[in-house]
């Protein structure tokens, strides 16, 4: 309950950074905003204190999980607008191999508006460019060390993908490689509201992009191959 109080104080008072991804006269609304937890305090104390620290330490193996940020979204009933293929890790500014994302729903998700995960991507090397949520074209066209993700069909198609469905009390959790994307919700009769929780390991080091991340956290005096020790990211002790 106090999470879907967060998604409200989001929803009615959003940050600098909110996005809308609803095309111009479609149906629904897709909006997503991040960063909160240090104004929304069901936020603040969801990320740092009770079960999600903990379960992000066990999955990641560390007694200090650092949190990175939490990222609402939410897809009002009718909503066209689909959330594209992509994996989280070309959006931030962070590298290494242990983190971990908590999708957390505050709504019923069916089969047919779940979550969908493609089983293994994390740790296939590759690295894709990343697009945009408005209208699923890429950041760059061309980016060393990161490929296009091409035609969105052939994610949607492949045999190791698996759907997610979840109820309020439940989390997904995976890497912030993993390739992931989620349906439209134009047939589904309520909203769907998830509020994601993102924490970074031992080894992950502050890095850049060859383009904004999202969040488009300023560098804050820290270079790449730094530890991202700062009160933004801060450390949650499980000892």
């Amino acid at each position: 309950m106090s999470r879907l109080i967060g998604v409200r104080v989001s929803w009615a008072h959003p940050s600098e950074w909110m996005n809308d991804y609803t095309p111009k006269d479609a149906g629904g609304r897709f909006f997503d905003d991040y960063v909160s937890w240090n104004r929304i305090a069901e936020f603040r104390d969801a990320a740092l204190g009770g079960p999600l620290p903990r379960i992000a330490g066990a999955l990641m193996g560390t007694r200090h999980p650092r949190f990175f940020h939490e990222h609402v979204l939410v897809k009002e009933p009718g909503t066209v607008t689909p959330t594209p293929w992509h994996h989280d890790d070309p959006y931030y500014g962070v590298d290494g191999s242990d983190n971990v994302s908590l999708w957390v729903p505050l709504d019923p998700v069916p089969d047919e508006i779940a979550l969908r995960c493609l089983v293994g991507s994390h740790a296939t090397g590759k690295r894709f460019i990343p697009n945009r949520f408005k209208d699923d074209s890429p950041y760059v066209t061309n980016a060393q060390g990161f490929e296009p993700m091409g035609d969105p069909a052939r994610w949607w198609a492949d045999p190791g993908v698996r759907s997610c469905p979840v109820e309020p009390g439940d989390l997904v959790a995976f890497h912030f490689r993993t390739l992931h994307a989620a349906p439209g919700t134009q047939n589904h009769p309520g909203r769907r509201r998830v509020v994601t929780f993102r924490y970074l390991g031992d080894d992950m080091r502050w890095a850049h992009r060859p383009w904004t991340t999202s969040p488009p956290f300023p560098d804050g005096g820290l270079v790449p191959g730094d530890l991202p020790d700062e009160l933004r990211f801060p450390l949650v002790s499980l000892d």
